[in-house]
């Protein structure tokens, strides 16, 4: 007899594997605690045409960045990144996400429980594929990043699930 895994069925694995597999959480709590003075400030927002992006952004950053696409899970080379330091914008070095917030979540992409600063980053309602969302976007240059969802680990409950190619990282 042949077992068929639906994606419905793969789906409620995931969900259920990002909730039970969280790393420890550093015992100092504090996702700022890097120097940002050397990094650009949100209030320095990038506004380029889509032309512009093109020309600068490999072709699989361009279409999760500026087209709201999702890499294949699994497959980010940062998923398995444990080095210290932080996340930033792929196209626009914001610093998003600290390696202090970071957390193994089963489900295929780098996951944090907390952005760097919360004006880092926009949420806003994403409807698509039949279901609500909370889509994160890039607060200085406005490209998308992944979503959230309320089952991370303590202190937040949250899991920022972002795209690898939608963030660079920087070793501290």
């Amino acid at each position: 007899m042949r077992h068929f895994v639906t994606p419905a069925i793969l789906l409620l694995c995931t969900l259920t594997a990002c909730a039970q597999q969280s790393s420890p959480i550093p015992t100092d709590g504090n996702p700022t605690h890097y120097d940002l003075s050397t990094y650009p400030k949100v209030r320095d927002k990038i506004s380029k045409t889509n032309a512009e992006w093109r020309a600068i952004l490999p072709p699989e950053a361009y279409d999760v960045l500026r087209a709201a696409g999702t890499e294949e899970p699994f497959t980010g080379p940062l998923l398995n990144n444990h080095e210290q330091g932080i996340y930033v914008c792929a196209a626009c070095g914001n610093p998003l996400f600290s390696s202090a917030t970071k957390f193994e979540s089963g489900t295929g992409w780098p996951s944090f429980w907390a952005p760097i600063e919360p004006d880092r980053i926009i949420q806003r309602t994403d409807n698509t594929f039949g279901m609500e969302r909370t889509e994160v976007l890039c607060a200085r240059c406005g490209s998308h990043l992944g979503h959230v969802f309320d089952d991370g680990p303590k202190p937040t409950g949250l899991r920022y699930c972002m795209n690898s190619v939608a963030l660079r990282f920087e070793r501290k």
